[in-house]
C-alpha cells in the first residue's frame, strides 16, 4: 500500500513580529521548485530567454519526457516558468514578472521574522 507523502508543515515564525506571518504555499512552492538540481539544470536551459517545448527540454536536461513534463509543471506552479500554446506545441520561457512577485513574498516573509 503506497503512502502519501504530506506536506511539510512550514514554520510560523514569531521572532521580533508584532503578528506571525506564515510562509505563503506559493512562496513554499517557489522554494521547493529552486532546491531540486533537475530543476536548476532545467531552469538554466531558459538564460537569455531561451523558449523550449517539453521534448527540447527533455533533450538537453537528459532527462526523460515525462519528467521534463512533471518538472515544468512544478516550476510553472511555482511561478518560475510560464508556458503559452503555439499550435499542439507549449512553449516554456522563464517566467521573470512571476520570479520577481515570488521573491517580493520570501522578503516579505523575511522581513516579518528577521
Amino acid at each position: 500500500m503506497a503512502t502519501q507523502q504530506a506536506t511539510p508543515a512550514v514554520d510560523t515564525p514569531s521572532c521580533g513580529a508584532a503578528e506571525p506571518v506564515e510562509l505563503a504555499a506559493a512562496t513554499h512552492d517557489f522554494l521547493k521548485a529552486l532546491a531540486s538540481p533537475t530543476r536548476q539544470r532545467i531552469m538554466l536551459l531558459f538564460a537569455r530567454g531561451a523558449e523550449l517545448s517539453v521534448n527540447e527540454v527533455a533533450e538537453q536536461a537528459g532527462i526523460g519526457q515525462s519528467t521534463a513534463s512533471q518538472q515544468l509543471d512544478l516550476l510553472r506552479r511555482a511561478r518560475v516558468v510560464t508556458s503559452r500554446r503555439e499550435g499542439k506545441a507549449v512553449l516554456y520561457r522563464a517566467d521573470k514578472e512571476g520570479s520577481a512577485a515570488a521573491l517580493a513574498d520570501l522578503q516579505a516573509y523575511l522581513r516579518s521574522c528577521c
